[in-house]
Protein backbone atom coordinates (compact mmCIF):
# COMPACT_ATOMS: atom_id res chain seq x y z
CA UNK A 1 0.00 0.00 0.00
CA UNK A 2 1.22 3.32 -0.88
CA UNK A 3 1.72 6.04 1.65
CA UNK A 4 -0.58 9.13 0.32
CA UNK A 5 1.08 11.68 2.53
CA UNK A 6 4.34 11.21 1.37
CA UNK A 7 5.77 13.72 -1.12
CA UNK A 8 7.52 12.73 -4.34
CA UNK A 9 11.22 13.21 -4.27
CA UNK A 10 12.23 15.89 -5.88
CA UNK A 11 14.60 15.66 -8.78
CA UNK A 12 17.17 18.48 -9.16
CA UNK A 13 19.29 20.44 -6.94
CA UNK A 14 18.07 22.19 -3.72
CA UNK A 15 16.70 26.26 -3.87
CA UNK A 16 19.18 26.78 -0.35
CA UNK A 17 21.82 25.25 0.94
CA UNK A 18 22.39 24.09 4.60
CA UNK A 19 24.82 27.03 6.42
CA UNK A 20 27.85 25.11 7.72
CA UNK A 21 29.12 25.58 11.51
CA UNK A 22 32.36 27.64 12.19
CA UNK A 23 34.48 27.28 15.24
CA UNK A 24 36.54 30.08 17.78
CA UNK A 25 40.08 28.52 17.56
CA UNK A 26 42.32 30.51 19.13
CA UNK A 27 46.39 30.55 19.09
CA UNK A 28 48.57 29.85 21.39
CA UNK A 29 49.70 33.26 22.05
CA UNK A 30 46.30 34.33 23.09
CA UNK A 31 45.62 31.60 25.42
CA UNK A 32 48.89 32.63 27.46
CA UNK A 33 47.86 36.42 26.64
CA UNK A 34 44.79 35.85 28.54
CA UNK A 35 45.53 33.63 31.26
CA UNK A 36 48.15 36.36 32.22
CA UNK A 37 45.42 39.29 32.05
CA UNK A 38 43.75 36.96 34.77
CA UNK A 39 46.96 36.38 36.74
CA UNK A 40 47.55 39.73 37.22
CA UNK A 41 43.84 40.68 37.89
CA UNK A 42 43.62 38.22 40.66
CA UNK A 43 46.77 39.61 42.23
CA UNK A 44 45.50 43.21 41.84
CA UNK A 45 42.77 42.33 43.74
CA UNK A 46 43.99 40.33 46.36
CA UNK A 47 46.28 42.88 47.39
CA UNK A 48 43.87 45.73 47.18
CA UNK A 49 41.59 43.55 49.68
CA UNK A 50 43.58 41.76 51.93
CA UNK A 51 46.34 43.78 53.19
CA UNK A 52 43.72 46.47 54.16
CA UNK A 53 42.17 43.79 56.14
CA UNK A 54 45.49 42.40 57.88
CA UNK A 55 46.69 46.39 58.93
CA UNK A 56 43.21 46.51 60.76
CA UNK A 57 43.60 43.48 61.84
CA UNK A 58 47.13 44.45 63.77
CA UNK A 59 46.02 47.73 64.53
CA UNK A 60 42.70 46.46 66.57
CA UNK A 61 45.20 44.03 68.00
CA UNK A 62 47.03 46.60 69.04
CA UNK A 63 44.53 48.72 70.78
CA UNK A 64 43.14 45.87 72.59
CA UNK A 65 46.76 45.03 73.90
CA UNK A 66 47.34 48.79 74.55
CA UNK A 67 43.90 48.71 76.27
CA UNK A 68 44.77 45.72 78.21
CA UNK A 69 47.94 46.62 79.43
CA UNK A 70 46.85 50.10 80.39
CA UNK A 71 46.00 50.26 84.26
CA UNK A 72 42.07 51.26 85.08
CA UNK A 73 41.47 54.69 86.60
CA UNK A 74 39.31 55.06 89.29
CA UNK A 75 38.41 58.45 91.24
CA UNK A 76 39.96 58.02 95.47
CA UNK A 77 39.18 60.30 98.66
CA UNK A 78 41.36 60.73 101.58
CA UNK A 79 40.37 59.98 104.71
CA UNK A 80 39.49 62.32 107.39
CA UNK A 81 37.96 63.20 110.90
CA UNK A 82 34.62 64.62 111.10
CA UNK A 83 34.10 67.98 113.59
CA UNK A 84 34.86 67.83 117.05
CA UNK A 85 31.45 69.17 117.52
CA UNK A 86 28.72 66.59 117.62
CA UNK A 87 24.88 66.47 117.11
CA UNK A 88 23.54 62.97 118.49
CA UNK A 89 19.81 62.74 117.97
CA UNK A 90 17.73 60.07 119.66
CA UNK A 91 14.20 59.28 120.31
CA UNK A 92 12.05 59.96 123.58
CA UNK A 93 8.64 60.64 124.99
CA UNK A 94 7.93 63.54 126.78
CA UNK A 95 6.66 63.12 130.70
CA UNK A 96 5.80 65.52 133.41
CA UNK A 97 8.15 66.63 136.36
CA UNK A 98 6.19 65.27 138.97
CA UNK A 99 2.68 62.98 138.37
CA UNK A 100 0.73 62.04 141.50
CA UNK A 101 -2.32 59.81 141.55
CA UNK A 102 -4.89 61.42 144.08
CA UNK A 103 -6.63 58.45 145.99
CA UNK A 104 -9.34 58.88 149.33
CA UNK A 105 -8.10 59.52 152.48
CA UNK A 106 -11.33 59.06 154.09
CA UNK A 107 -14.08 56.63 153.74
CA UNK A 108 -17.45 58.40 152.64
CA UNK A 109 -19.50 59.24 149.56
CA UNK A 110 -17.90 62.17 146.93
CA UNK A 111 -20.15 64.75 147.95
CA UNK A 112 -18.96 67.26 145.08
CA UNK A 113 -16.21 66.70 142.56
CA UNK A 114 -14.70 70.56 141.55
CA UNK A 115 -12.54 69.30 138.70
CA UNK A 116 -12.15 67.71 136.09
CA UNK A 117 -9.39 66.18 133.42
CA UNK A 118 -7.43 69.36 131.54
CA UNK A 119 -8.82 71.48 134.65
CA UNK A 120 -5.57 73.56 135.24
CA UNK A 121 -5.37 73.56 139.40
CA UNK A 122 -3.11 75.11 142.25
CA UNK A 123 -1.47 73.45 145.17
CA UNK A 124 -4.20 73.17 148.00
CA UNK A 125 -7.11 73.94 145.63
CA UNK A 126 -9.84 71.91 147.03
CA UNK A 127 -10.55 69.08 143.85
CA UNK A 128 -13.39 67.02 145.53
CA UNK A 129 -15.24 66.75 148.60
CA UNK A 130 -15.90 63.49 150.71
CA UNK A 131 -18.99 62.83 153.25
CA UNK A 132 -18.64 60.97 155.77
CA UNK A 133 -20.42 61.08 158.72
CA UNK A 134 -19.09 58.42 160.83
CA UNK A 135 -16.12 60.48 161.33
CA UNK A 136 -17.84 63.37 163.01
CA UNK A 137 -19.47 60.58 165.68
CA UNK A 138 -15.82 58.59 165.79
CA UNK A 139 -14.56 62.50 167.08
CA UNK A 140 -16.73 63.09 169.82
CA UNK A 141 -16.63 59.76 171.35
CA UNK A 142 -12.51 60.48 171.17
CA UNK A 143 -12.96 63.71 172.73
CA UNK A 144 -15.47 62.19 175.46
CA UNK A 145 -12.57 59.61 176.39
CA UNK A 146 -10.09 62.47 176.18
CA UNK A 147 -12.24 63.98 178.95
CA UNK A 148 -12.34 60.96 180.82
CA UNK A 149 -8.95 60.56 181.00
CA UNK A 150 -8.49 64.01 182.01
CA UNK A 151 -10.85 63.69 184.94
CA UNK A 152 -8.66 60.27 185.66
CA UNK A 153 -5.40 62.55 185.80
CA UNK A 154 -7.02 65.11 187.71
CA UNK A 155 -7.95 62.39 190.56
CA UNK A 156 -4.94 61.00 190.18
CA UNK A 157 -3.00 64.02 191.66
CA UNK A 158 -5.62 64.59 194.02
CA UNK A 159 -5.18 61.27 195.55
CA UNK A 160 -1.13 61.70 195.13
CA UNK A 161 -1.60 65.52 197.20
CA UNK A 162 -3.15 63.51 199.96
CA UNK A 163 -1.23 61.12 199.78
CA UNK A 164 2.07 63.21 200.61
CA UNK A 165 0.11 64.70 203.16
CA UNK A 166 -0.51 61.97 204.79
CA UNK A 167 3.33 60.93 204.84
CA UNK A 168 4.70 64.09 205.72
CA UNK A 169 2.55 63.85 209.03
CA UNK A 170 3.75 60.12 209.46
CA UNK A 171 7.59 61.72 208.58
CA UNK A 172 7.03 63.99 211.62
CA UNK A 173 5.33 61.65 213.88
CA UNK A 174 8.60 59.46 213.15
CA UNK A 175 11.26 61.65 214.03
CA UNK A 176 9.54 62.93 216.90
CA UNK A 177 9.01 58.87 218.14
CA UNK A 178 13.46 58.84 217.16
CA UNK A 179 14.16 61.77 219.41
CA UNK A 180 12.04 60.58 222.58
CA UNK A 181 13.41 56.56 222.09
CA UNK A 182 16.76 57.94 222.73
CA UNK A 183 15.98 60.01 225.84
CA UNK A 184 13.88 56.50 226.76
CA UNK A 185 10.48 58.61 226.89
CA UNK A 186 8.98 56.47 224.40
CA UNK A 187 8.92 52.55 223.98
CA UNK A 188 11.28 51.25 221.12
CA UNK A 189 8.09 49.12 220.33
CA UNK A 190 5.82 52.27 219.45
CA UNK A 191 9.13 53.77 217.93
CA UNK A 192 9.37 50.86 215.23
CA UNK A 193 5.71 51.09 214.27
CA UNK A 194 5.88 55.16 213.72
CA UNK A 195 8.58 54.08 211.41
CA UNK A 196 6.64 51.65 210.06
CA UNK A 197 3.93 53.72 209.28
CA UNK A 198 5.94 56.20 207.09
CA UNK A 199 7.71 54.24 204.90
CA UNK A 200 4.09 53.32 203.79
CA UNK A 201 2.92 56.26 203.52
CA UNK A 202 6.33 57.19 201.15
CA UNK A 203 5.72 53.66 198.80
CA UNK A 204 2.13 55.01 198.66
CA UNK A 205 3.55 58.52 197.40
CA UNK A 206 5.15 56.71 195.18
CA UNK A 207 2.75 54.27 194.13
CA UNK A 208 0.60 57.40 193.51
CA UNK A 209 3.14 59.21 191.11
CA UNK A 210 3.20 56.28 188.78
CA UNK A 211 -0.68 56.11 189.06
CA UNK A 212 -0.70 59.79 187.65
CA UNK A 213 1.55 59.07 184.73
CA UNK A 214 -0.72 56.11 183.73
CA UNK A 215 -3.29 58.38 183.47
CA UNK A 216 -1.52 61.05 182.01
CA UNK A 217 -0.65 58.95 178.97
CA UNK A 218 -4.23 57.50 178.78
CA UNK A 219 -4.73 61.10 178.24
CA UNK A 220 -2.27 61.50 175.61
CA UNK A 221 -3.64 58.79 173.78
CA UNK A 222 -6.87 60.03 173.93
CA UNK A 223 -6.04 63.12 172.43
CA UNK A 224 -4.09 61.86 169.65
CA UNK A 225 -6.71 59.60 168.76
CA UNK A 226 -8.55 63.20 168.83
CA UNK A 227 -6.32 64.78 166.70
CA UNK A 228 -6.21 61.99 164.06
CA UNK A 229 -9.97 61.88 163.84
CA UNK A 230 -9.78 65.69 163.09
CA UNK A 231 -7.22 65.24 160.44
CA UNK A 232 -9.49 62.51 158.74
CA UNK A 233 -12.06 64.87 159.00
CA UNK A 234 -9.56 67.39 157.31
CA UNK A 235 -8.98 64.97 154.30
CA UNK A 236 -12.95 65.28 153.39
CA UNK A 237 -11.85 67.69 151.35
CA UNK A 238 -9.37 66.70 148.82
CA UNK A 239 -6.72 68.86 148.10
CA UNK A 240 -4.21 69.41 144.85
CA UNK A 241 -0.52 68.35 145.53
CA UNK A 242 1.11 70.76 143.60
CA UNK A 243 0.30 73.18 140.65
CA UNK A 244 -0.37 70.96 137.59
CA UNK A 245 -3.22 69.63 135.52
CA UNK A 246 -5.77 66.94 135.95
CA UNK A 247 -4.73 64.54 133.64
CA UNK A 248 -7.18 61.72 134.83
CA UNK A 249 -10.73 61.87 136.86
CA UNK A 250 -11.58 58.40 138.17
CA UNK A 251 -14.91 59.10 140.15
CA UNK A 252 -18.10 61.33 139.85
CA UNK A 253 -20.44 63.01 142.46
CA UNK A 254 -22.52 60.11 144.47
CA UNK A 255 -19.52 57.34 144.47
CA UNK A 256 -18.27 55.28 147.55
CA UNK A 257 -14.74 55.81 148.02
CA UNK A 258 -12.50 53.83 149.96
CA UNK A 259 -9.71 55.47 152.49
CA UNK A 260 -6.26 54.49 150.82
CA UNK A 261 -7.54 52.29 147.47
CA UNK A 262 -9.71 54.48 145.72
CA UNK A 263 -8.51 56.66 143.07
CA UNK A 264 -9.75 60.32 142.11
CA UNK A 265 -7.70 61.90 140.40
CA UNK A 266 -4.15 62.07 138.40
CA UNK A 267 -2.21 65.11 138.43
CA UNK A 268 0.79 65.67 136.46
CA UNK A 269 3.08 69.30 136.97
CA UNK A 270 3.56 70.58 133.37
CA UNK A 271 5.40 73.42 133.72
CA UNK A 272 8.49 71.94 133.55
CA UNK A 273 8.44 68.57 131.14
CA UNK A 274 11.37 65.83 131.04
CA UNK A 275 12.42 63.17 128.33
CA UNK A 276 14.64 59.56 128.87
CA UNK A 277 17.21 58.79 126.61
CA UNK A 278 19.16 55.60 126.04
CA UNK A 279 22.60 56.89 124.82
CA UNK A 280 24.67 53.88 123.07
CA UNK A 281 28.03 53.78 124.97
CA UNK A 282 30.16 55.45 122.28
CA UNK A 283 28.57 58.70 123.32
CA UNK A 284 28.00 58.05 126.60
CA UNK A 285 31.22 59.72 127.67
CA UNK A 286 30.57 62.97 125.90
CA UNK A 287 27.34 63.25 127.68
CA UNK A 288 27.56 65.51 131.32
CA UNK A 289 24.75 67.34 133.04
CA UNK A 290 23.46 70.98 132.12
CA UNK A 291 24.34 70.02 128.44
CA UNK A 292 21.94 71.87 126.15
CA UNK A 293 19.68 69.88 123.99
CA UNK A 294 17.37 70.08 121.54
CA UNK A 295 13.89 68.80 120.82
CA UNK A 296 11.78 68.71 117.97
CA UNK A 297 7.96 67.26 117.95
CA UNK A 298 6.45 66.33 114.39
CA UNK A 299 2.93 68.10 115.51
CA UNK A 300 5.19 71.13 115.75
CA UNK A 301 7.29 71.50 112.03
CA UNK A 302 10.27 74.11 112.05
CA UNK A 303 9.87 74.92 115.67
CA UNK A 304 13.06 73.50 118.43
CA UNK A 305 12.98 73.65 122.09
CA UNK A 306 15.71 73.99 124.20
CA UNK A 307 16.23 72.05 127.46
CA UNK A 308 19.12 70.40 129.43
CA UNK A 309 20.62 67.47 130.61
CA UNK A 310 19.32 67.08 134.57
CA UNK A 311 21.02 63.82 135.35
CA UNK A 312 22.87 60.78 134.11
CA UNK A 313 22.80 57.35 135.70
CA UNK A 314 26.59 57.01 135.96
CA UNK A 315 26.32 53.64 134.77
CA UNK A 316 25.59 51.52 131.27
CA UNK A 317 22.51 49.13 131.55
CA UNK A 318 24.44 45.68 130.90
CA UNK A 319 20.91 44.61 128.46
CA UNK A 320 21.40 47.31 125.89
CA UNK A 321 24.70 49.05 126.58
CA UNK A 322 23.30 52.60 126.25
CA UNK A 323 23.26 54.76 129.49
CA UNK A 324 20.05 56.50 130.83
CA UNK A 325 20.03 60.23 130.29
CA UNK A 326 17.11 62.66 132.21
CA UNK A 327 16.67 65.84 129.97
CA UNK A 328 14.48 68.88 131.29
CA UNK A 329 12.38 70.84 128.74
CA UNK A 330 11.11 73.99 130.37
CA UNK A 331 7.58 74.39 129.16
CA UNK A 332 5.76 77.72 130.37
CA UNK A 333 3.41 78.24 127.21
CA UNK A 334 2.19 74.85 127.64
CA UNK A 335 2.91 74.29 123.96
CA UNK A 336 4.06 70.31 124.88
CA UNK A 337 2.02 67.81 126.28
CA UNK A 338 3.35 64.62 128.12
CA UNK A 339 3.24 61.76 126.19
CA UNK A 340 4.24 63.46 122.96
CA UNK A 341 6.85 61.58 120.95
CA UNK A 342 10.03 63.69 120.22
CA UNK A 343 13.43 63.79 118.89
CA UNK A 344 16.05 64.80 121.33
CA UNK A 345 19.40 66.22 120.19
CA UNK A 346 22.17 66.63 122.03
CA UNK A 347 25.46 68.54 121.42
CA UNK A 348 28.61 68.06 122.32
CA UNK A 349 32.19 68.11 121.81
CA UNK A 350 34.12 64.81 121.10
CA UNK A 351 37.93 64.46 122.26
CA UNK A 352 38.45 61.67 119.61
CA UNK A 353 35.79 62.53 116.49
CA UNK A 354 35.44 59.29 114.07
CA UNK A 355 36.94 58.94 110.80
CA UNK A 356 34.52 59.92 107.94
CA UNK A 357 34.08 57.95 104.31
CA UNK A 358 31.86 58.67 101.36
CA UNK A 359 28.65 55.97 101.74
CA UNK A 360 29.36 55.06 98.33
CA UNK A 361 32.82 53.78 99.19
CA UNK A 362 30.69 51.10 101.52
CA UNK A 363 31.75 47.53 100.12
CA UNK A 364 29.18 45.44 101.60
CA UNK A 365 30.25 41.23 101.05
CA UNK A 366 29.61 38.06 102.84
CA UNK A 367 32.93 38.46 104.85
CA UNK A 368 31.45 41.82 106.22
CA UNK A 369 31.93 45.84 105.84
CA UNK A 370 34.83 46.41 103.77
CA UNK A 371 36.39 49.77 101.57
CA UNK A 372 38.62 49.68 98.61
CA UNK A 373 42.03 50.84 100.09
CA UNK A 374 45.25 52.10 97.88
CA UNK A 375 48.24 50.82 98.92
CA UNK A 376 51.73 53.23 98.32
CA UNK A 377 52.62 50.58 95.54
CA UNK A 378 48.85 51.63 93.57
CA UNK A 379 46.99 47.54 94.12
CA UNK A 380 43.60 47.26 95.96
CA UNK A 381 43.75 46.22 99.75
CA UNK A 382 39.83 45.76 100.85
CA UNK A 383 40.28 46.53 104.36
CA UNK A 384 37.31 45.80 106.74
CA UNK A 385 36.18 48.07 109.02
CA UNK A 386 33.45 48.83 111.76
CA UNK A 387 31.17 51.21 110.84
CA UNK A 388 29.49 53.78 112.82
CA UNK A 389 26.66 56.22 112.20
CA UNK A 390 24.99 56.72 109.22
CA UNK A 391 24.09 60.24 107.60
CA UNK A 392 23.28 59.26 104.62
CA UNK A 393 26.35 60.58 102.16
CA UNK A 394 28.55 60.09 104.82
CA UNK A 395 29.89 57.04 107.03
CA UNK A 396 31.25 57.10 110.11
CA UNK A 397 34.32 54.40 111.03
CA UNK A 398 34.76 53.03 113.72
CA UNK A 399 37.92 50.41 113.52
CA UNK A 400 39.77 49.81 110.34
CA UNK A 401 41.10 53.10 108.45
CA UNK A 402 43.66 55.66 110.13
CA UNK A 403 43.51 59.22 109.34
CA UNK A 404 45.33 60.01 105.59
CA UNK A 405 44.32 56.48 104.49
CA UNK A 406 43.21 56.99 100.31
CA UNK A 407 40.57 54.75 99.22
CA UNK A 408 37.96 54.26 96.40
CA UNK A 409 35.75 56.53 96.38
CA UNK A 410 32.66 54.42 94.04
CA UNK A 411 34.07 51.01 93.93
CA UNK A 412 31.32 49.37 92.98
CA UNK A 413 32.22 45.49 92.36
CA UNK A 414 35.01 45.56 90.04
CA UNK A 415 37.24 46.12 92.91
CA UNK A 416 39.26 43.25 93.65
CA UNK A 417 42.43 42.29 96.04
CA UNK A 418 45.87 43.40 94.76
CA UNK A 419 44.95 44.59 91.46
CA UNK A 420 46.90 47.77 89.92
CA UNK A 421 44.79 50.82 89.65
CA UNK A 422 45.56 54.45 88.40
CA UNK A 423 43.89 56.50 91.28
CA UNK A 424 43.04 60.38 90.40
CA UNK A 425 41.64 62.13 93.88
CA UNK A 426 38.01 63.48 93.21
CA UNK A 427 37.45 67.16 92.61
CA UNK A 428 35.81 67.74 96.22
CA UNK A 429 35.93 65.61 99.55
CA UNK A 430 32.73 65.00 101.20
CA UNK A 431 32.07 67.72 103.45
CA UNK A 432 32.86 67.22 107.33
Amino acid sequence: MQDIDREPPLTGKPAHPEPVAKFWNPSALTLWAIFLFATVLIVVAFFAGYIPLQQRRVVIAAEAKEQELALPRVETVQVARSSRKSGLVLPGNIQPIAEAPILARADGYIEHRLVDIGDRVRAGQPVADIEAPELADQLAQAKAVVQQAQAGVDQALANAQQGKSDMELARLTAERSARLVAKGAVARQEDDQLQAQFQSKLAMVQSLEKAIAVQRANLAAAQSSVARLEKMLGYQVVRAPFDGVVTLRNVDAGALVTAGSTLLFRIAQVSTLRTYLNVPQNYAGSVRPGQPALITVSNLPGRQFTGSVARTSNSLDPASRTLLVEVHLPNAANELMPGMYAEVELSSVRAEPPLLVPSESLIVRADGAQVALIRADKTVHLQKIEPGRDYGDRLEVIRGLNDGDTIIANPGDVAREGMKVDPVPVQSAPAK
